[in-house]
């Protein structure tokens, strides 16, 4: 908590007002007890009210349920990761008082429901602790059948009188959130809410107040990195969609399903995957851009349909939210190991376009470009989102809708001649089927290799040429791309490379490690497969390249695209830091292990 400015005590042992420009409050809990919600509350309070916010949460993957935790990291000024340590622990039980006290800085606040948690007498002394009845005085507040739905609403009232926040505006949320049911429940919410909003916390604590925020120009808008990726996707013109449910896919899928129909699309649920994949072809074959999506398991599923995508030259965007693995692995949790997967997963030699989008905003325009890529060089697209970034909240100006949206509606104006797979290079515009060719000479489709019209013809100089045409599609792309910026000065000692959603904390770690002196800079790739032009260069100011991830080091030290920068670029410096905990990236990990890795290599030399 970043404290610019105290208020002290007025007489009568009025509580001081501390002013902050940051905060960090996690709720520790079960699934079941509402913590997510009341983050959720949190998150879209801070959008409200002009302040950046990043949030954090884990949940058991288990039906039945278990601990989970829900992280706000609330600021003023720029927010880049969900913080290292809480200033805040609201903790609901033993278990997360025991499990979750050491993610509290020292001397930072450990407010507990003492009708569950007996603190720790070695613990009192290193932070500060207030015990409150929560459940006991929920049932009295809202009855007992209640208290099971109400605390986490009086947990959030006592959070919002510890640091001032705005009433009106968390009552609208609450009763956003309520609306459409019976009256009773949002009145028993509020009722809950304003008991722990009006219950003392006595002298023993300051009132936080956050420093007025840095205006942004326009209106900010509050979702997740799954709301941002569906919402894009219907802003760039996707119409149709077809899926099999699978977490943390299924909130897009359901975003779709729900959206879609106002816009005249479709979303299918399909009986599996390999169907999904192949309905979505359809679409793609019959002139739509379509969009199919999964995590890591339901990808392997699709990967022979996407190998006809490639092969018949349909666009397809693919979105991949990655989870722990392998196999279905660690549902909940993040991990960036579908990399090599979405890059090569399939038979035969099947170029695809890889995104990454690095933002929740990011998500929005990633899920755009994909979208465009996919229709004009007639590819599929992989979308490579994870776990982390597809559940967590942040806050982004709003989209300039009349610019970014675009109509895809087939146009079936007659053609005077159609080759679909010229072996001249030329990627032409996909004509639809119905679409009146002139010339009278109409091509196929086909997963067999073909000519130019699509004729399926197996001689090896037709494959050799067709091989290379579907590859130079790919090396077009790159041409096209921007040469990614570097985050610090474009020369030193050690370029941090991330990708997707360890952009935040990397940048974090390299404004912590210049604050204190170090030379160290970092780039995050957003464009996979193919890679952005001007990396060799970028990488040739550093005498370290270390590659952060959150995938396993492999058999020779380094990660999934570690590997296939060294297998590029064939620099022995070009390095990995990798974890598959299921967790993000704190800074103080990403910067420990960067000196470790360091002072490793220079005892090597």
């Amino acid at each position: 908590m970043s404290e610019s400015t105290m208020t002290p005590p007025v007489g009568g042992g009025t509580p001081k007002v501390s002013k902050v420009s940051e905060a960090v409050i996690r709720f520790a809990g079960n699934s079941q007890d509402g913590i997510q919600a009341i983050g959720g509350f949190l998150a879209r309070l801070a959008g409200r009210s002009e302040q950046e916010v990043m949030t954090f949460m884990t949940i058991p993957a288990t039906i039945s349920g278990g601990p989970s935790i829900f992280q706000v990291r609330i600021g003023s000024g720029e927010v880049l990761s969900s913080g290292d340590e809480a200033d805040v622990l609201l903790a609901f039980y033993q278990h997360s008082y025991e499990d979750h006290i050491s993610s509290v800085r020292k001397g930072g606040i450990v407010l507990y429901d003492s009708d569950h948690v007996q603190p720790k007498p070695e613990w009192e002394k290193e932070f500060r602790h207030v015990g409150v009845p929560i459940t006991s005085r929920t049932i009295e507040a809202i009855g007992g059948t209640a208290k099971d739905k109400g605390k986490n609403l009086f947990a959030l009232g006592l959070v919002a009188k510890m640091f001032d926040l705005s009433v009106p505006k968390l009552e609208r949320l609450i009763s956003e959130r309520f609306a459409g049911k019976d009256e009773s429940v949002a009145k028993t919410a509020l009722g809950a809410f304003h008991t722990g909003y009006g219950y003392s916390l006595g002298n023993i604590l300051e009132t936080f107040q956050f420093v007025e925020s840095k205006k942004k120009s326009g209106q900010q808008v509050v979702m997740t990195g799954n709301e941002a990726l569906g919402y894009g996707l219907i802003a760039a013109g996707v119409r149709f969609g077809a899926a099999y449910p699978i977490t943390p896919w299924s909130e897009i899928m359901e975003l779709l399903r729900r959206e879609l129909p106002k816009y005249g699309g479709i979303f299918v649920q399909c009986e599996d995957e390999i169907a999904s994949a192949c309905m979505a072809l359809g679409a793609g074959w019959a002139g739509r851009v379509a969009v199919t999506g999964s995590s890591g398991p339901g990808i392997a599923l699709k990967t022979e349909a996407i190998g006809w995508g490639v092969m018949a030259e349909v666009p397809l965007v693919i979105c991949d939210v990655q989870r722990g693995g392998p196999s279905t692995g660690m549902p909940t949790s993040v991990e960036q190991s579908d990399l090599n997967l979405a890059c090569f997963g399939g038979h035969g030699d099947s170029p695809r376009v890889v995104l990454a989008p690095s933002s929740v905003e990011d998500c929005f325009y990633t899920a755009i470009e994909a979208v465009n890529i996919a229709r004009q060089f007639n590819t599929p697209v992989f979308i490579l989102s994870d776990q982390s970034i597809a559940t967590r909240i942040e806050t982004f100006e709003e989209p300039d809708l009349q610019k970014v949206c675009q109509d895809l509606t087939p146009d079936l104006s007659p053609v005077a001649d159609y080759t679909p797979y010229p072996l001249d290079g030329r990627v032409e515009r996909r004509v639809a089927p119905g679409t009146p060719i002139l010339s009278g000479h109409y091509p196929l489709a086909s997963g067999l290799e073909h000519d130019e019209m699509g004729h399926p013809a197996g001689s090896p100089k037709m494959h050799t040429q067709m091989t290379a045409r579907r590859r130079r599609k790919l090396q077009k792309v790159a041409e096209g791309l921007p040469v990614p910026q570097v985050y610090g000065p474009p020369e030193g000692n050690i370029l941090l490379v991330g990708w997707g959603s360890t952009q935040g904390p990397i940048r974090e770690a390299v404004d912590r490690a210049r604050a204190a002196g170090d030379s160290v800079s970092s780039l995050n790739l957003r464009h996979i497969c193919p890679l952005p032009p001007g990396l060799d260069n970028i990488f040739a100011g550093f005498n370290h390249v270390i590659v952060v991830e959150m995938n396993d080091e492999g058999l020779y030290g380094y990660g999934q695209l570690a590997g296939i920068l060294r297998a590029r670029f064939c620099l022995p410096k070009i390095g990995g830091l990798n974890k598959t905990d299921g967790l993000t990236w704190r800074v103080r990990e990403i910067l420990e292990r960067a000196k470790c890795h360091v002072a490793e290599g220079l005892r090597k030399l």
